[in-house]
């Protein structure tokens, strides 16, 4: 007869081969709920450091109450570090506490990020939690290092972060490398938080095709525990002017069905990168896609099938859906924007944007767009151009007045 661990391994893995000897629980090295976030981290890194010579799983096991730990922990090569859930975007509850339950991480560590990524390694089904951050007043707000942070002195490879859940995070994937120490084929997906910087997920020098995959950041995340971020909170996240996601020094970055919301900027597309961004929305921003570009030759991004709410943060003149700056081609297909009110934050009083696409620099840099539908804009036309050396072509498009928008600008 199987275990009940073995029971619980099948159904997350859904596998009925893995035998519950493939997975170490962390309390059998005396990382238990009870003890102090000190013995739990000293503890955790033995066990990290036990793990990594077979490259062996280390399993969470679900408590009532969390595993408090200090940061400062080392996730070294080969480890895997799995707890037992998908990802818990309201928040898992305590039947009489305000507080997660199940395969839970809390720290009150200011000084360190909480857990770095060598080569490797896999984090998966963990909520990671921090109870002294503040819900409801911006000047209390706690400026946490990085939950999970990339490795800063070696070339970290082959990292999986699957269905993880912040609760009061500030900043909660840290991923910019240096050139030096560049990473690679790195994995975030179905990964949800609302982080009190404005990032969700940097990264900067991570070659060969990083993939950011189902994720979402909202400010409702931990609704279940201690309540919604407040309005004022809300807005001084956005007025970081900070994007939820970044991304530069890439090859062929993946980016797919993302979502932000109450956050200055979307996506940034920085200069020395290039990919595809498909299936998204970024609600209730300042600016949804920045994309920028260093040279001509591969500096280039396909953008499909998006929505874009762009109305808070700034003067609406300062209010754009899309802005394309630098060198290089983008290509919009099926990309809407649309604004208007929302309680959960402050929006500009003429609830709009003031265009569609804002185009500026000095040099050539190409534009497509396919079948878009522009509206509640203030502008006369739902494009700007501050940059006389672009050449835009737009076909199939419908304006704040719903006629046809076929035009091309050179």
């Amino acid at each position: 007869m199987k275990t009940n661990l073995t029971i619980l391994l099948i159904l997350i893995f859904g596998i009925n081969t893995l035998k519950a000897t493939e997975l170490t629980s962390i309390q059998k090295f005396d990382v238990k709920p009870g003890n102090s976030a000190a013995i739990n981290k000293t503890n955790l890194q033995k066990a990290i450091d036990w793990a990594s010579a077979s490259g062996a799983a280390l399993f969470v096991e679900p408590s009532d109450e969390p595993y408090y730990i200090d940061g400062g922990i080392i996730l070294k090569k080969n480890v895997s570090l799995i707890g037992v859930h998908g990802p818990t975007p309201r928040g898992t509850t305590h039947p009489t506490k305000k507080q997660p339950v199940g395969s839970v991480f809390a720290t009150t560590d200011r000084e360190n990020p909480f857990i770095t990524v060598e080569s490797g390694t896999q984090i998966k089904g963990i909520q990671f939690w921090y109870p002294e951050q503040t819900i409801k007043d911006p000047a209390a707000i706690i400026p946490y290092k990085a939950t999970i942070q990339v490795s800063q002195t070696s070339k970290a490879q082959g990292v999986y972060l699957s269905c993880l859940t912040f609760y009061g995070e500030y900043l909660a994937f840290d991923f910019n490398a240096d050139r030096k120490n560049a990473c690679e084929l790195m994995t975030f997906e179905h990964c949800y938080g609302y982080p009190l910087s404005g990032e969700f997920i940097r990264m900067d020098y991570c070659y060969d095709v990083p993939r950011i995959l189902h994720c979402h950041v909202n400010p409702a995340t931990q609704r279940f525990i201690g309540g919604q971020y407040s309005r004022a909170v809300v807005d001084s996240v956005i007025a970081k002017k900070t994007f939820a996601y970044s991304i530069n020094h890439t090859d062929n970055a993946q980016i797919i069905d993302i979502f932000t919301f109450g956050t200055y900027g979307g996506i940034l597309l920085d200069g020395e990168s290039y990919g595809q961004l498909t299936n998204f929305n970024f609600d209730c921003v300042a600016v949804g896609i920045l994309k920028r570009g260093n040279n001509t030759k591969n500096r280039n991004w396909q953008i499909a099938q998006g929505s874009i709410i762009a109305n808070t943060g700034e003067k609406v003149e300062n209010i754009h859906p899309i802005i394309i700056e630098g060198q290089g081609h983008t290509s919009l297909s099926n990309v809407e924007a649309f604004s208007g009110g929302n309680g959960a934050l402050t929006t500009v009083p003429e609830n709009m944007s003031w265009d569609f696409l804002l185009v500026r620099g000095d040099k050539k840099l190409t534009v497509s767009v396919w079948g878009s539908r522009m509206r509640n804009y203030m502008a006369d036309s739902p494009v700007t151009i501050e940059n006389n050396q672009a050449i835009i072509y737009m076909e199939g498009c419908f304006d704040k007045d719903e006629n046809l928008y076929n035009k091309t600008f050179n």
